[in-house]
């Protein structure tokens, strides 16, 4: 338990049951009336942001979430194995809360897992990984100056545009937020 003048960013708190993260709070101190904290929660599950405002000194229960540097290891079914890279415990993470990440994840690629309560809440990647290229169509010669893009299918099986000058089996960097080619991998 806390108050909410001990609010701070990155926060997480519990209210009623669902797990919000502060992303920004005010403490406001009117001419009249009591002081309140003004704050945009954004809900760890959904993404969903929201304001609130709250009475200041109101307690507020404080959620601990656990981030662990986890190895994803393999595929079972719809479960995804990781490996907890201290404890070498291995824990399964259902499709739906590895959600968006599958399309960047191969073997031993490594991962930031959330928990609360030895519940995995969420999976944060780096911000690029690189993915080797399997199929895209050759681009033509002078197509260079254009600056235009092809697809191309990578390892994992998604799709992304990549400049013209791309080929089969070259190692790309790919930006795990938005799937967009960030330049070629060494």
């Amino acid at each position: 338990m806390a108050t909410t003048n001990d609010l701070k960013n990155g926060m997480t708190l519990d209210i009623e049951g669902q797990l919000w993260t502060v992303v920004e709070f005010q403490h406001v101190k009117p001419g009249k009336g009591p002081a309140f904290v003004r704050t945009k929660l954004k809900q760890v599950m959904t993404g969903k942001v929201v304001d609130k405002t709250f009475n200041a000194g109101v307690k507020v229960d404080i959620a601990i979430l656990e981030k662990r540097e986890m190895n994803f290891l393999y595929k079972e079914g719809e479960d995804f194995v990781f490996m907890d890279n201290k404890t070498f415990d291995q824990m399964n993470i259902s499709a739906a809360t590895v959600g968006e990440s599958a399309k960047y994840m191969l073997e031993n690629t490594e991962a930031i897992v959330a928990i609360h309560e030895n519940n995995p809440l969420y999976i944060e990647l780096p911000a690029s990984v690189t993915l080797t290229v399997t199929y895209t169509e050759p681009g033509l010669q002078g197509d260079r100056s254009s600056g235009g893009t092809k697809p191309a299918t990578v390892e994992t099986g998604i799709e992304i545009q990549v400049p013209l000058f791309i080929k089969q089996d070259e190692k790309v960097l790919v930006d795990t937020r938005d799937g967009s080619y960030l330049g070629r991998a060494n």
